[in-house]
């Protein structure tokens, strides 16, 4: 199987028990009805990006489904958690992409989806060729990638949640979908 088109998702889902919350949060990003299976960060030549909503649309219950999830879970009162996944796709279209996924604790969602996406570009980027410094900011980077020519998209997508106050298991999880054309 080769995709030909992503969409990005994310949940979150809270239960006394913790494989219940997990099944939450995969309801709550609407790919509960797929049996999913993990794949590494590799987005192929000339995948399209789509909305959730196309996508979700199109998953039909039981299907085999490829994806690239980060995910985390706490029973612990109050505590911040988070899991996002970012891409970055290179101008030429027979070239492949990155998505880089990641989870965390004490993390606030804009600086989570910031971190995927460097994360994502910095892996295009050093296939590329491209030059860059590491320690300036990603927003100096992202623009020194965009005027390069080469990195013509990247974006992310995170969910970010605070422990149950009641104890309960709180799991977060964003997704990368892979699918096939439309009708396969």
């Amino acid at each position: 199987m080769l995709p030909k088109r992503v969409f990005f998702t994310k949940g979150v889902g809270r239960h006394k028990h913790e494989l219940q919350s997990f099944e939450l949060a995969l309801r709550d990003a609407d790919i509960e009805q797929c049996n999913l299976v993990y794949v590494s960060s590799i987005i192929p030549p000339h995948c399209k990006i789509i909305s959730k909503e196309k996508g979700v649309k199109e998953l039909r219950a039981g299907e085999i489904t490829y994806v690239v999830m980060s995910r985390n879970t706490t029973n612990e009162p109050n505590r911040l958690i988070g899991s996002a996944v970012g891409v970055a796709i290179p101008k030429d279209e027979d070239s492949y992409g990155y998505i880089s996924e990641n989870h965390s604790f004490g993390v606030i969602s804009k600086k989570l989806e910031d971190y995927v996406e460097d994360l994502a570009a910095t892996m295009l980027a050093t296939t590329l060729g491209l030059e860059f410094d590491p320690d300036k900011a990603w927003d100096k980077r992202k623009q020194e990638y965009k005027m390069s020519g080469q990195i013509v998209r990247t974006q992310s997508v995170a969910q970010t949640a605070e422990g149950d106050k009641n104890g309960l298991w709180t799991t977060v999880i964003a997704a990368a979908v892979f699918m096939e054309d439309e009708g396969e």
